[in-house]
């Protein structure tokens, strides 16, 4: 593997590199980076592919503009598209985990000659609907704490995170693992419950060791690459939503025309914002079928959370291999 320096819509992207043949794009969530993808890279190249794992704008080694605007979901698309220019490719399958899920989702909707196939993980895609986002989330979580209402003002979260960045992402990681969401159905008290006044670092779960996905050294890596980019550019996506609606308008209930394949983690928070969880994958692929025409491939994983690639590698290499096959 080496890192390379992409060229591409203005900026620089710092990117992880490896293997040679049809070009994959792997897309990261919030808060990660291109190291979240550790697991998959060397199996997915050694598979016949040439692997780019990105450090996402505003994060790790890339660039971080510094306006709100500049992390929308169009900019982020054209940064991916701009990956697949420096490689000289027509098409990329493009891979996505968490907010880099919605990134390829849409990168595949705006640019539908360039993605040859797309796989999202913990986040399904979402058309565009009547309703902003966070619009909607304001109404539902009027009197509670809800995180992305939380970010949405400038220096807030920040201010709480960067002082704090190891208890910020030990306890992001561990209360939405498979670990940290069980306690949470077992305590009698739900982050939810916090009011609207509420620190995000407020009664946040916390645990005396690390779960087995994830150990201290590589804790520190990404605690490392968060003090070196800051917060800011993580946040300015969940502030950018209101720009995306704007933006998106004209691909209301648009459906993925791509080859697709989706996997969520049974206890992944995600699945608990509008009800109460999908029951199997049976009961997943009914939800989200009709949003694609072709939806090759899905998976619900019992016992995993939200950060998916990481707490059940093994069996997320084994969904992408067939996904690749498949297609």
């Amino acid at each position: 593997m080496e890192f390379k320096f992409i060229e591409t819509n203005g900026i620089t992207l710092r990117a992880a590199v490896e293997g040679e043949g049809p070009l994959v794009i792997m897309v990261h969530g919030c808060p990660e980076s291109w190291f979240s993808w550790r697991h998959q890279i060397p199996v997915i190249a050694e598979a016949g592919y040439k692997v780019v794992a990105i450090d996402v704008r505003g994060y790790g080694g890339s660039d971080k503009p510094h306006a709100i605007e500049e992390y929308t979901l169009k900019k982020l698309s054209d940064d991916v598209v701009g990956v697949i220019d420096f490689f000289g490719e027509e098409k990329a399958i493009l891979f996505g985990h968490d907010w880099g899920a919605p990134i390829v989702w849409y990168t595949s909707l705006l640019n539908e000659k360039r993605v040859s196939a797309v796989a999202g993980l913990s986040v399904p895609y979402f058309p565009q609907g009547d309703v902003s986002p966070m619009d909607a989330f304001e109404a539902i979580f009027e009197d509670k704490f809800f995180y992305m209402i939380y970010f949405q003002e400038e220096g807030v979260a920040e201010s709480e995170f960067e002082p704090n960045l190891r208890k910020y992402l030990e306890s992001t990681y561990f209360s939405a693992d498979g670990r940290g969401m069980k306690k949470q159905f077992e305590s009698p008290f739900n982050v939810s419950d916090k009011g609207p006044e509420a620190k995000y670092l407020d009664n946040v779960i916390q645990f005396d060791d690390y779960p087995k996905w994830i150990n201290h050294d590589e804790m520190n890596y990404l605690i490392n690459e968060f003090e070196n980019s800051g917060m800011r550019g993580p946040l300015n996506r969940y502030r950018a939503q209101r720009k995306d609606f704007d933006d998106l308008k004209g691909y209301k209930d648009k459906k993925l025309k791509q080859p697709a394949a989706l996997m969520v983690g049974s206890l992944d928070p995600v699945n608990f914002f509008v009800g109460e969880g999908y029951k199997d994958t049976a009961d997943l692929k009914a939800n989200f079928d009709p949003v694609y025409e072709n939806l090759v491939s899905v998976e619900l994983i019992d016992d995993v959370g939200h950060w998916t690639q990481q707490e059940a590698p093994k069996q997320v290499n084994e969904f992408l291999l067939n996904f690749l096959k498949q297609i």
